[in-house]
């Protein structure tokens, strides 16, 4: 069964492809489609839907979509639904000319706003939480099978961030997973191998409710 992919990335649909092995995943360049729509949703949800319904309307095919990113909880969740544009502590939701910072830079601002917004915390007197570098992947996935039929799930990956750059590691994964350390374990998300990964991660999870679905 054929089933597109609304993503341009290859990294996600290589991931993407291995979470549904039964299915022949299609992402619309493959097939020269003009696929580029305006995430303008609130919530990963909403951005998940706006990606499957604007391809769902494209190619009237089943589609699965996913909007994924890392929430750091003493940032209040920042950068979320922004991670792929995040650009610093004075670019939460991008630069304002569009133009997109390394992901080594995004790594970095990250770690720097988190160490400060610890520091603003101690110099307050606030209480800290046991882990003040607490954070999660969040992922919603839709299966997009019509505008009456689909179905989503969201799941998390939860973990913590490193506490300086030259900790990161991990030659796996892609985006923030080199300087984020999986709950309960000592490694990176980057340092998993993609067995791993797919069983323990956000998308993984959220992939195996859809994939029973397909399936049933």
């Amino acid at each position: 069964m054929k089933i597109y992919f609304a993503s341009g990335n290859l990294h996600k649909k290589q991931e993407m492809a291995a979470l549904f092995p039964e299915f022949n995943l299609v992402i619309p360049s493959e097939e020269g489609i003009d696929f580029n729509p305006e995430e303008n949703g609130a919530t990963f949800l909403e951005n998940s839907l706006i990606k499957a319904r604007t391809l769902w309307n494209l190619v009237h095919q089943p589609v699965l979509a996913d909007d994924s990113g890392i929430c750091v909880d003493i940032l209040g969740g920042i950068p979320g639904i922004y991670s792929a544009r995040y650009g610093g502590k004075d670019f939460h939701q991008g630069r304002a000319d569009g133009i997109k910072i390394t992901q080594a830079e995004q790594n970095q601002f990250l770690i720097e706003e988190t160490d400060f917004a610890i520091q603003q915390c101690r110099a307050q007197g606030l209480d800290l939480p046991k882990n003040p570098r607490s954070c999660r992947y969040v992922c919603a996935m839709v299966l997009y099978l019509g505008p009456d039929r689909f179905f989503s799930a969201q799941e998390t990956m939860e973990g913590h961030l490193i506490q300086k750059l030259d900790l990161a590691r991990g030659t796996g994964g892609f985006g923030y997973d080199p300087i984020v350390i999986l709950q309960g374990t000592d490694k990176t998300i980057a340092e998993l191998s993609a067995g791993e990964k797919n069983t323990l991660s956000h998308r993984g999870k959220a992939a195996k409710i859809l994939r029973k679905i397909l399936l049933s």
